[in-house]
């Protein structure tokens, strides 16, 4: 099992920030760009691959009391993930994404995880600002 974990610190208030990274139909705003979620009957939904031009069926869940989103293929266990927001004080969180791959032959590169967790965060925390 290989594991990868990014956290950056937004100017937002922790519900803010949550409620923006779990906005469904604006998840593309802030995923890597060649990911591409479609919701289907909760918690369902299909990640589109641009890479591998394939869908992947997928579980996300949203914990809103504990400021948490978490998301898993469903036809097999090759990846997991969650997101967590905690806030700092009114005015700042500090936001954590985790992956886990559990198919070792199909890890991605250490470096190209990070700077796509890295841009992610980025992304989401322009987009709470903005």
């Amino acid at each position: 099992m290989s594991e990868f974990e990014r956290s950056r610190r937004i100017a937002a208030p922790a519900d803010q920030v949550f409620e923006r990274a779990c906005d469904i139909d604006e998840l593309d705003d802030w995923l890597p760009r060649d990911l591409h979620v479609r919701p289907e009957e909760p918690p369902a939904v299909t990640v589109h691959e641009d890479a591998k031009g394939q869908d992947e069926r997928a579980l996300l869940r949203t914990e809103r009391d504990q400021l948490r989103m978490e998301w898993g293929t469903r036809d097999d266990d090759r990846y997991a993930g969650w997101l967590q927001v905690a806030g700092i004080d009114d005015s700042s969180s500090d936001v954590t994404v985790h992956l886990s791959f559990f198919d070792e032959e199909h890890v991605p590169a250490g470096d190209f995880v990070a700077g796509a967790l890295d841009e992610s965060l980025e992304r989401l925390a322009h987009r709470v600002s903005g």
